[in-house]
């Protein structure tokens, strides 16, 4: 799908280093920098994706598991909006999860892109622009950065996907759960997400 950014008039300025030939990298930076308020830049295997803000359901999802997270375990941060810079791939890729679950104080430094070592869960949930990349791609991509426990709430399908072990290029462990059941969420959390409400 693509999404037209606005540009700025300068943004072609004297200043500003001709684009013809950039690498992946630069064109993600320069994506980035003309990105509105609320929007998502992420690079993944060498491709650029530019996500729009989140309907309200998405937000509700996001805001449920980020509490039910905190119900559970005071200790540690619930972050959106964080950016990680995952290893493992041809090019680092560079993406915002949902939710980043990691210990309190884990991202306290002013850097934009951080190191995905401390994270225990990432969360992520569908929309429309982002389906296949949350099933497939970001599967790969946080498996291959180490990541312990990957959790997909895909609205489209009905269901909570939860990949823990990750190995290689996938995680050794999927389970599948209806949307509205008590869904297990293994060690390093180890709690039932109650998905009653999505």
């Amino acid at each position: 799908m693509a999404l037209p950014l606005p540009i700025p008039e300068d943004a072609f300025s004297e200043g500003t280093p001709d684009r013809e030939g950039a690498s992946v990298q630069e064109t993600f930076e320069l994506f980035s920098a003309l990105a509105p308020k609320g929007w998502r830049v992420e690079l993944i295997e060498e491709e650029i994706h530019v996500v729009p803000p989140a309907d309200g359901e998405h937000e509700e999802i996001v805001s449920e598991v980020n509490g039910q997270v905190r119900d559970h375990d005071k200790g540690v941060g619930r972050y959106t909006g964080i950016g990680l810079s995952l290893p493992g791939t041809a090019d680092t890729a560079r993406v915002i999860p949902d939710l980043v679950i990691a210990p309190k104080g884990s991202f306290a430094d002013q850097q934009e892109w951080h190191a995905p070592d401390p994270v225990l869960l990432v969360a992520e949930v569908t929309s429309s622009s982002t389906a296949s990349r949350d099933r497939v791609q970001k599967i790969r991509a946080y498996a291959r950065a180490g990541i312990p426990l990957y959790l997909l709430i895909d609205r489209e399908a009905g269901e909570a996907v939860v990949c823990s072990g990750p190995a290689g290029d996938d995680y050794d462990h999927k389970s599948v759960h209806k949307l509205g059941t008590p869904v297990p969420i293994p060690a390093p959390l180890g709690f039932t997400l109650d998905t009653a409400e999505f």
